[in-house]
Parts: structure tokens; sequence; C-alpha cells
């Protein structure tokens, strides 16, 4: 034996040290803190945002505001992390989900700033680019855009269909401008 002490993964014991880690003001260094993987938590985090532990749903948005400041992706998989402990954790899309989002500016010197549904805001930019996939069987759209660290924000249907009203065309492509970027969204000669 080594004499270190085995580390059994739970969700209050991640809670606990996050609150510890937390300084109140901005996201914890999870970006600093390398711990051993301590093996996978039953914890889900559902395309609509829902985070479930044990198969059912997190009703405390504090607590799921808590566990999205500790995320962090790594090599396409997710984990909560402490300075001690790293935890493989499951999420179905992207962890995020935008709710909506604010303009400033119009045309090419627009402004779009969104909110997530734990808090998180993002101006869209070069630093947190907008992308559309496709389902290759419906067509159907999968708006993200990156919040933070390679964590991604699906946008929200209702947020879509208002920023496919701020559309415009450049280079045959319809999309989006933000922070002096254009997002293409769908190639022009797609529209209906």
């Amino acid at each position: 034996m080594s004499g270190q002490k085995a580390v059994t993964p739970s969700a209050d014991g991640l809670a606990a040290a996050a609150k510890a880690a937390s300084t109140g003001k901005s996201l914890p260094p999870v970006h600093l803190w390398n711990p051993p993987f301590c093996g996978d938590l039953d914890m889900r985090i559902a395309r609509d945002g829902t985070w479930f532990y044990l198969g059912t749903p997190i009703g405390r948005f504090e607590l799921v505001k808590l566990f999205s400041s500790i995320l962090k992706r790594e090599d396409g998989r997710y984990f909560l992390v402490t300075p001690v402990e790293k935890v493989g954790i499951t999420v179905d899309d992207a962890p995020f989900v935008a709710v909506d989002f604010e303009i400033s500016g119009q045309g090419e010197s627009q402004i779009i700033t969104f909110a997530t549904h734990v808090g998180d805001t993002a101006v869209a930019g070069a630093e947190h680019p907008i992308r559309v996939e496709r389902d290759p069987q419906t067509g159907e759209p999968a708006p993200y855009i990156l919040i933070r660290a390679d964590l991604e924000a699906l946008i929200d249907r209702k947020s879509f269909y208002r920023l496919v009203d701020l559309g415009r065309h450049k280079d045959g492509w319809f999309g989006l401008w933000s922070g002096g970027e254009f997002f293409p969204i769908i190639p022009s000669d797609q529209l209906d």
C-alpha cells in the first residue's frame, strides 16, 4: 500500500470540494487542475441541459451551477474535476444550452451575447465561435456556441429562430455577424 487514501467519487464530495475551491466571483481554475482519475460517476447531462444523478434530475439550480463550474473536457470526454479528484460523466450532446441572447449594433458591427441555462455568458466572435451541424438524415440544424475551454452550448430552438432573422448573405453563405466575424449557417442556395 502506498499510504494514500483511496478516493471514492460521490456527488456530495465533489460539491463540497467545488465549494471549497470556488472564489465566488469567477470560475475555479479547472484548467490548472490535473488530479488522478477516480472513475466514472452516474451523472448525465441531457440534451436539454437537465443534469441527472443516479437517474434522477438534480432539482437544485445552485448545485447544477456549482457542478457546471468544475466541468472539463479532455480528449472528447467530460469530467468533473477538483484539485484532488477527476470523475467522468456522460453528456448527451453539449453540456450547456444557450437559452437567450442580446444584440447590440447591426450588420458587420453586430455583437451577439449569449446566456446559458447555468448563467454563463459569451460574446460570439473569434474566441467564442458559432457553428452549425446538420443531421445527415433530416437536414435539421443543430447550432452551437463555444462557451469556455472546449465546452459548448447548444443554442435552443427559439433563440436559433431569432438568430435566423438576423442572418445575412456573404460569399455564397447565409450566416451571422458577431464580433467582426461571419459565422456560416447554410449555403445560400439551400435556403427555401
